[in-house]
Order: structure tokens, then sequence, then C-alpha cells
């Protein structure tokens, strides 16, 4: 499915059948947004195979081209020849990185570690979003940069290409932050570190070294050091993107939730620092098997089979929410079907996605008669049988959306959303697949 063929806005599912049948994950976002990146910095040719085609991952494709890489798309992969030693160029016009925040954070990094001046601009729903977090120790490093009111978009970045390494603690532990930082310390006269407080995802770290570069990592406590010595010019390699742990949520817990379902969901990555929400289902009581396990570029990849399950309430560890914090939205659904109350506190940083992801979340389950409590730093939810019968508002954000969906295939009365063309930006397939396994979603609404 393309973008353009998601054509009306308004959508709608509704009780459905048991769920049937096996489906395939989409390629990973995180991993698909790196395999670009990294290949335009590296010096050769970087086949990329199941990259993940979605509009922010198009919106990368788009942004590296604007600074010197030659990006083509064949038949079953994609070729990227990089900038290497020569390095980036500034861009002729600004980068318009769509909806995609990993993106656009990402190749600040990266871009930081030439000569260049570049306008970073996105849509309305990015447009709002922090950069603070990567533009104040990128300055620390050397660059200078122009942005509105809060640190949003639109950004011009500005770099000499000579920076200084740093050792940063941040706030938060984020991946983005992390990766944007490594990159620029590419290209520095030293090492730089950043010192995690907790574990965020490690996939830049893993990439890295796959294209040459020395990362050093050390554990400290519950988090993390994590180094990298520059100058270094990344060299080719290929990369075989797994499927996204974060996509794959949506049919299991669609499986969860449906009486009679059982679907096997193929080629999930298995990253020690993505798989919280399945700890979390498990813990709920859900029916989730893995097995075919393998690796590929590094990743570790498995099929997981889920049946539909009496769920739970529990309570969520905070110091779980780096492995999962996309997908506490979709695990409300399940928890709106579980027995007692799910507890999820320590996420604040939903607060910063492409919607206040807390508040519209609250909003998608009080909307269709679920009971509950919103935090500052979190949430609670009741479970129980769902009425359905609302329309939510998704923000023009993709998980919102699909999570909304979700909810609605076991709800007493249909569930709408006002807008799904979102969806395409992570999920181009995503309507496709789960019509595949039965579920019953109205795509036409007038």
């Amino acid at each position: 499915m393309t973008v353009s063929s998601i054509a009306s806005s308004a959508k709608s599912s509704e009780r459905s059948p048991a769920l049937i049948g096996t489906v395939r994950a989409p390629g990973d976002k995180s991993i698909s947004h790196r395999a670009l990146i990294f290949g335009a910095l590296a010096e050769g040719v970087t086949t990329i195979t199941g990259l993940l085609e979605g509009a922010d991952i198009l919106s990368t494709a788009d942004a590296m081209r604007s600074f010197g890489a030659n990006i083509k798309k064949n038949d079953d992969s994609w070729t990227v020849i990089g900038c290497g030693e020569a390095g980036f160029i500034s861009p002729k016009a600004a980068v318009d990185c769509g909806n995609a925040g990993t993106g656009v954070r990402l190749i600040m990094g990266a871009a930081a570690g030439f000569t260049v001046e570049a306008t970073f601009t996105g849509d309305a729903s990015l447009s709002s979003r922090p950069m603070g977090r990567v533009l104040d120790p990128l300055s620390d490093m050397g660059i200078t940069y122009d942005a509105q009111d809060g640190g949003r978009l639109p950004v011009t970045l500005r770099s000499s290409g000579r920076l200084s390494p740093i050792d940063y603690t941040p706030p938060h532990a984020s991946a983005q932050v992390k990766s944007a930082i490594l990159l620029a310390g590419l290209g520095t006269e030293g090492v730089t570190t950043i010192t995690e407080p907790t574990l965020s995802r490690d996939h830049t770290e893993n990439m890295l070294k796959a294209f040459g570069a020395q990362v050093t990592v050390k554990t400290t406590g519950q988090g993390q050091k994590v180094s990298v010595e520059g100058p270094v010019t990344l060299k080719a390699v290929n990369v075989t993107v797994p499927g996204d742990p974060s996509s794959a949520a949506f049919p299991i817990v669609a499986a969860l939730i449906t009486p009679g379902s059982d679907v096997k969901i193929e080629n999930v990555m298995m990253n020690p620092t993505r798989v919280g929400l399945f700890e979390t289902l498990t813990e709920m009581g859900a029916y989730l098997r893995s097995d075919n396990f393998r690796t590929s570029g590094g990743e570790i990849i498995a099929d997981i089979e889920v049946k539909h399950s009496k769920l739970r309430g529990v309570t969520v560890p905070p110091e779980r929410a780096p492995s999962m914090i996309d997908e506490y939205p979709i695990l409300a659904v399940a928890a709106a079907y579980a027995s007692g109350t799910t507890m999820m506190r320590g996420i604040g940083e939903m607060r910063v996605k492409e919607s206040d992801r807390i508040s519209a979340t609250v909003a998608l389950l009080q909307a269709n008669g679920v009971q509950t409590a919103e935090f500052e730093d979190g949430f609670s939810v009741k479970g129980g049988a769902v009425a359905g019968g609302g329309t939510v508002v998704t923000h023009h954000d993709h998980r919102i959306a699909m999570s909304a969906l979700v909810l609605g295939l076991n709800a007493d009365a249909p569930v709408t959303i006002d807008d799904g063309t979102m969806i395409a930006t992570s999920f181009p397939a995503f309507f496709d697949l789960m019509k595949n396994i039965g579920a019953v979603m109205k795509t036409d609404i007038k």
C-alpha cells in the first residue's frame, strides 16, 4: 500500500471474528533511518534490503540526497553511494524531514561534523517538537544554530566542521540524543562519550561498529557509558533490515484481545532494548511464543506466535520505559481489555512525541468508555469490556491512530478515528496486513 492509496481521512474498526494467519513484520523504522544515514556518511556503496518504505524513511532518503549522497531504489533493495571522506555538502534548499523525529535529530548530528549550513523543516507535528535536547549538546561541540521558540523547527544549523569531543550526560535516556552526539563525534579529534542513566536503544552503537567505527560500551549502574573515537570515515557495508517490533505490536495486541485468534508474526527484531512491551504483555498473561531465532546485521530476529489471552492488569516498572516508550498507546489498548488496573508511570517522555501521547492515549480510551486516570508522568487504565462508539482525535499521530483502530476490534460499538492518512509514515501496509488476518476495518468513510 502506498501513501496515496490511503485516500479518505476517517477510518473505523469494529468487532471482528477470530484473527488467523501468518504475516511478516514491516522493516524496522529505527534501523531503516540509520541505514540510510550511515550509508550516506560512508565511503563506498551500501546495499539495503528490507528497508521500510514509509513516508518518514523516504523523507530521510531525500534529506541524504540533499547532503550529497546518491540513493537509488532497485527492485528489491536500495543502494546508497556515500559521501565518504569528501563529506556532506550544504543543501541547496531547506531539508524537509516531514514527520520524522528520529530522522531530523540524527541528521543534525551527522551533518554537524562537516562544514555545512542547513535549514531543517518539517510538518506541523514535527515543528511542534523540541530539538533543544540535540541542539544544546551539539552547541557544546561547536555548532551554532537559529531556531524558533523552544528550540523548534525551522532550525538553521551551521558548523565549521571542527567540533570538539564532549563527555555528556543527558537528563533522560534517549537513543536519538545519544545517536546525534555519537554521529557528530565521528568528526572530532578525540573521544566523545555519552553517559546514560538508564539504557536506551543500542542500534546506533551496533551499526557504527558494523560500519567500522571504534565504539566502546561500559556498564555503569543501571546505565552505561558509550564512547566513539574520531575522526573516522565509515566504510560501506550491506544492511538487512529486520522487522519492526513497534509495528508488530499492533497485530500482536489485536490477536490478544480478539477471541479465538491465533496469529504468527515473522521476522521480528528481538533486540533487548526493544522488547519491553513483550515482557509486559507476558506478565499480563499473554500467550506469546518466540521461536526460529537467528541474527542479521548484529540484531536478533525471531517469529512470534500470539493467541487470544485473558489479560490481567500490572504495574509497569518505570525503568522499562526506554525499551517500550513508543508502545504505551497500544499497551493501553491491551490494558483496556485486561482485568484490574494497569499502572504506567515514569513516561513523561511521551508528552513530546508526535503528539502529547499521554493526553492523547487517555482521550482515546475515555472517548470509548474506558476508565483512566492521567498523571504528569503517565496514566492508569482500569480494564474490562470496552463500549466503543467514540471518535478519536489522532493529532496526526500514527501510533494513536493505529491503537484506536485495534481497540475497536472487540468493542461493543465501532471505533472511529478522525484521520488515518499519517499511518503511512511508519506502517504503509497496516490496513492490508490487518485485513489479511481478518480484522474488520473501514477505510473509505466519507
